[in-house]
């Protein structure tokens, strides 16, 4: 309440004031300067009665003083209320935002969110491709783009571009075989290692063989054993475990002619084909039986083979089997299940009644 009396107080010491000094100027000026000045008054007598605690001059405020500032050369002896420095800023920030509106008048028109999106996309599956390369091949889409335009949407690198690893695989699928383990507990507490050896081209199983006792020697006569007379293909994937980079192994693979491929240290995504064989092996089957030795294990797995590669169809395959299933029309008879496993899986085919 005490600030709030002090604060009418001076208000109206300051009107009387102003008064007084317009009263003094009006004789002595010309008529311009005395209607510039007693608007410049008003005003700002006109800020005060607001009820603010502390006088705000808003946007319009703020562009009659700049205005006055141009037309008027006596505006600072008017000026009470602000620095005359503000009302220079003031200016100043006026004329930036002015020509900031001039300056963002419509241009290009703006590309399709779509045309963006594919040209990122071109850039992340072919990092090879410059711009040049994907306004090409835009050209040939009928999308009429600016090789500058694909250039700024295009995603930058920091490092060279190479192939992925995906596309390795792709590439050399025709001569490309993966090897790995894994273990089955057994009924009794046991633990039996399984090597699988994959061929690429149509997920087909080469060579297994189960073990209790893993050892460098045994994997390395397991190699051979996959790949009989003429039969090595030109890449040998797997990951880094210590019986596969074993010397042995190393030596024998390179005298059957083969290239060594590892993975990079965990990344079980760079040996897809038989990491998804091992996750299939245990979802179909080993998941569902109580395995009671190695014996049991064996004739198990090659049931399952049998069924994978007969029966099972695929998705990286088009839906097709490792060894081609041919298309059954229906005149060649009714439908019929075969059981493969006991029943935990069916084959169905068609049969003359």
């Amino acid at each position: 309440m005490t600030f709030a009396r002090g604060f009418a107080h001076t208000a109206r010491m300051l009107r009387l004031g102003l008064t007084l000094a317009a009263t003094l100027r009006s004789a002595l000026r010309g008529r311009q300067d005395l209607v510039l000045e007693n608007l410049a008054l008003r005003h700002q007598l006109e800020l005060l009665t607001r009820g603010d605690r502390r006088p705000r001059f808003r946007r319009v405020d703020r562009l009659l003083w700049v205005a006055l500032r141009r037309s008027w050369a006596a505006w600072r002896d008017a000026l009470v209320l602000v620095q005359p420095a503000t009302v220079i800023r003031w200016h100043r920030e006026g004329f930036r935002r002015y020509w900031r509106r001039r300056s963002q008048r419509p241009g290009r028109p703006r590309l399709a969110d779509g045309v963006r999106t594919l040209i990122r996309h071109m850039a992340r599956a072919h990092p090879l491709w410059g711009a040049p390369r994907i306004h090409g091949e835009l050209l040939t889409l009928g999308l009429d783009v600016s090789e500058r335009t694909v250039s700024r949407y295009r995603p930058r690198t920091r490092r060279p571009p190479s192939q992925t690893w995906r596309t390795f695989l792709a590439n050399h699928m025709s001569d490309l075989v993966s090897l790995d383990f894994f273990t089955v507990p057994t009924a009794t507490f046991q633990v039996l290692s399984v090597l699988v050896v994959i061929s690429h081209t149509r997920r087909r199983v080469l060579h297994w063989n189960v073990t209790a006792h893993p050892t460098a020697a045994w994997a390395a006569q397991q190699i051979v054993e996959a790949f009989p007379w003429d039969t090595a293909p030109q890449y040998l994937l797997h990951d880094r475990d210590g019986l596969f980079v074993n010397p042995i192994v190393s030596r024998r693979v390179a005298s059957l002619g083969i290239t060594d491929r590892r993975t990079a240290p965990r990344s079980p995504w760079q040996n897809p084909s038989v990491e998804r064989l091992i996750g299939s092996i245990r979802r179909e089957c080993l998941d569902h039986l109580i395995i009671l030795n190695g014996r049991h294990l064996r004739r198990a797995l090659a049931g399952y083979f049998t069924y994978d590669h007969r029966a099972r169809t695929h998705l990286a395959l088009h839906k097709d089997a490792p060894l081609t299933r041919p298309v059954q029309p229906p005149a060649m008879g009714r439908i019929v299940a075969r059981a493969h496993l006991g029943g935990l899986h069916h084959q169905y085919e068609r049969r003359a009644a």
